[in-house]
């Protein structure tokens, strides 16, 4: 991890960030066997659909079911990153088919994408260069709502305002 790198905190529902409990979190997949063992353990149903991830604040991929919150694949914590993945095999072996960083618990900013690039290589599983979906969030600084921006519109939703060009969806570390 770069001493820069952006940690984010959690910015989603108080009362889902409250419901976490100890021992909650995402299974963490630190090596090739262990995502083996992991993968193994999914039905072919949850395979057709993207998992939670976060990538935690050190470096470590961790991987819970789709309809997971992303605070509680994260046991609470702040992360370097999070979102959506799904896998796909190719040429014998697993691979990253897709991966985003659609969090609107995190919001996190498509600059997150080196951390995720170096948990997924830590564990020896293909992928692509970079987020195959990239979601753009933004704070309004007038109304405060978080915004998700859409075909480079950088307008809030909520009140007409100007968003700004840079991330600034809540404090980080």
């Amino acid at each position: 991890m770069s001493v820069r790198e952006r940690r984010y905190r959690y910015v989603g529902p108080v009362e889902l960030k409250a419901a976490v409990r100890p021992g909650d979190g995402g299974r963490r997949i630190r090596s090739t066997a262990c995502f083996d063992e992991w993968i193994a353990e999914r039905s072919a149903v949850e395979l057709a659909e993207p998992f939670t991830f976060v990538v935690d604040t050190e470096g470590v991929l961790r991987l819970a079911p789709r309809r997971s919150e992303h605070v509680a694949c994260a046991g609470g914590d702040m992360v370097l990153s999070a979102g959506e993945i799904s896998f796909a095999r190719e040429a014998g072996r697993w691979i990253v088919g897709e991966v985003s960083n659609q969090s609107t618990g995190y919001c996190p900013d498509v600059t997150s994408w080196p951390a995720v690039a170096r948990a997924v290589d830590d564990v020896g599983l293909g992928r692509p260069s970079g987020f195959t979906h990239e979601v753009v969030f933004r704070r309004c600084p007038d109304c405060q709502e978080h915004n998700i921006v859409r075909e480079g519109d950088f307008v809030c939703v909520f009140c007409g305002s100007d968003l700004p060009t840079a991330w600034n969806v809540g404090p980080h570390a």
